[in-house]
């Protein structure tokens, strides 16, 4: 069965670009629950997980469908095989932000722990990253990509800040530990984070 590559290639970057928007939506929601300590929008994000996978799945069907029946070749095989691998880090990055939004939950009802900078400074860095990684797929923009994969380093920095601190309070403060267990995780997957919108940097290079 023939189908108009054309039409199809333009329906897979523009279901592309909307998985990239609801996935930067969540990663926004989970840096602003992290700051304000907003429980209610870290639920939101736990429980709104559904519509990115039912998206992740359609982006693949797509994929799938015009390399079967497409034939695509040269750029536009490059761009297909681009949109898989985008689609399973953004898809990533939603399972990611739904994890950090079940410690933000969970933080709220153990003993108080103020976060360090460094940890808002690295979600903020991540949350920069990505936004600039989709930028640059919506604009087929090589020097923004070369911005975000320079960035990748200041958030693996600002993770073993994180770490650094982590290890500093935990004697002082025993009965906080599973908060700092907690904090640690966040920190290691906000610095996945980074890498996933590295990997999607590198893609669009």
């Amino acid at each position: 069965m023939a189908i108009d590559l054309h039409k199809e290639l333009l329906a897979l970057r523009r279901d592309l670009l909307q998985m990239g928007a609801m996935v930067e939506q969540r990663l926004r929601k989970v840096v602003e629950a992290l700051e304000t300590g907003d429980t209610e929008l870290a639920r939101q994000v736990k429980k709104g997980d559904r519509e990115v996978d039912e998206q992740d799945l359609q982006i693949e069907s797509e994929c799938l469908r015009v390399l079967a029946l497409g034939g695509p070749v040269a750029g536009d095989l490059r761009f297909v095989l681009a949109a898989m691998r985008i689609d399973g880090q953004l898809e990533r990055i939603g399972d990611l932000a739904r994890s950090i939004a079940k410690r933000i939950i969970r933080l709220s009802i153990l003993p108080t722990v103020e976060l360090p900078q460094a940890l808002h400074d690295m979600a903020r860095a991540a949350q920069t990253m990505l936004a600039d990684a989709l930028l640059a797929l919506t604009n087929e923009d090589a020097a923004l990509c070369q911005r975000v994969l320079s960035a990748d380093e200041r958030v693996d920095d600002l993770r073993k800040e994180v770490f650094a601190w982590v290890r500093q309070e935990i004697p002082d403060h025993p009965e906080s530990t599973q908060a700092y267990i907690d904090i640690l995780s966040m920190a290691q997957k906000m610095e996945r984070i980074g890498d996933m919108s590295h990997g999607i940097a590198t893609a669009v290079i």
